[in-house]
């Protein structure tokens, strides 16, 4: 596997953050939809890269678990099912609750550390393909969750393997960060985004949310956010009981399956402090770059763009699934 080097011109965390975003529009498959019931009477909206009835025997199965406000036309997850789809794996995408541009039925959503989804669709996957490898890929607050999966599942973790994309391992400090300086972009763009889908939902379930619109308008920042509708919305007393019960960087010495973990030491959504300090287990491969941004990585020229985890992503997974080659 070769190492991150950024495009000649583009070292900086912004532009490495930002281009992917414009560069990689077009998805280059037709997904296959379908939806998922859950067992409390909602759903969990899927794209897979082709028809899972006709999959191989044998032949992988890679999941990817998106970030913030993501989806299957975030560029970054059609771009990594694809290249799983070149390997000949499996690809799918499952979207978070309410993330597929339909509200979902109940009150609760998602965040950085919410698990029973993503442990249900696992099993389902399983279930689905017995004889399969799983493989699973989480970008930033995706990331962050699988980590918080592997180290509630330990040795009985369904997945082959599991990679991390600029997870924000300590929440508080990632939220701090995304206040300062030009960060702030980002953080008006998600929490945009965050208020329009709490704004529908309140519409559309009148009566199950404690929210009036006013509240959700007058947010200003991702952590009044966390405080005023995550936490309460999920169990915990307030923003910080929140982050500090479900950063992932002190579960880390729970994890028993394979993990890569992927952070850029400029990335933009980041400090120092999602950085590993303590010893970290031969399982866990971690991997930091000087350059990158947010889940950018962009190598290769201003004229010829190469994405680099679309290549780095699949070869190390090979090098879990053939460790002798």
């Amino acid at each position: 596997m070769n190492l991150f080097e950024p495009a000649a011109g583009l070292r900086n965390a912004h532009l490495q953050t930002i281009l992917p975003r414009i560069m990689r529009r077009k998805i280059l498959f037709r997904p296959v939809t379908e939806r998922l019931m859950t067992p409390d009477d909602d759903f969990l909206d899927l794209a897979w890269t082709a028809d899972p009835a006709r999959h191989p025997s044998g032949q992988p199965v890679l999941i990817l678990f998106h970030g913030l406000e993501g989806s299957l036309h975030s560029p970054y997850a059609h771009s990594l099912l694809f290249a799983a789809k070149a390997q000949g794996w499996l690809g799918v995408i499952m979207h978070f609750r309410g993330c597929s541009g339909e509200i979902n039925r109940q009150a609760r959503s998602y965040h950085s550390g919410e698990t029973s989804d993503a442990a249900f669709f696992i099993r389902h996957v399983r279930e689905r393909f017995p004889g399969h490898p799983l493989l699973a890929v989480g970008v930033s607050l995706g990331g962050n969750m699988l980590v918080n999966y592997l180290a509630e599942t330990g040795a009985q973790s369904e997945l082959t393997a599991a990679q991390v994309i600029s997870p924000p391992l300590d929440l508080a400090a990632c939220s701090a960060r995304i206040e300062q300086g030009f960060s702030r972009v980002y953080q008006r763009y998600l929490l945009g985004s965050m208020k329009r889908n709490m704004l529908k939902k309140i519409a559309a379930l009148p009566d199950t949310l404690p929210f009036q619109p006013a509240q959700i308008s007058g947010i200003r920042s991702l952590r009044q956010f966390d405080d005023t509708v995550t936490a309460p919305l999920h169990g915990f007393s307030n923003a910080a009981d929140y982050y500090q019960r479900c950063s992932g960087l002190g579960k880390l010495a729970w994890v028993e399956t394979p993990l890569r973990i992927i952070h850029a030491a400029d990335d933009p959504f980041m400090t120092k402090a999602v950085i590993p300090t303590a010893p970290l287990p031969a399982h866990i491969d971690y991997h930091l770059t000087q350059y990158g941004g947010h889940v950018g990585f962009i190598s290769g020229s201003w004229r010829a763009p190469a994405f680099w985890l679309d290549h780095t992503v699949p070869a190390w997974f090979q090098t879990r699934l053939n460790p002798c080659a």
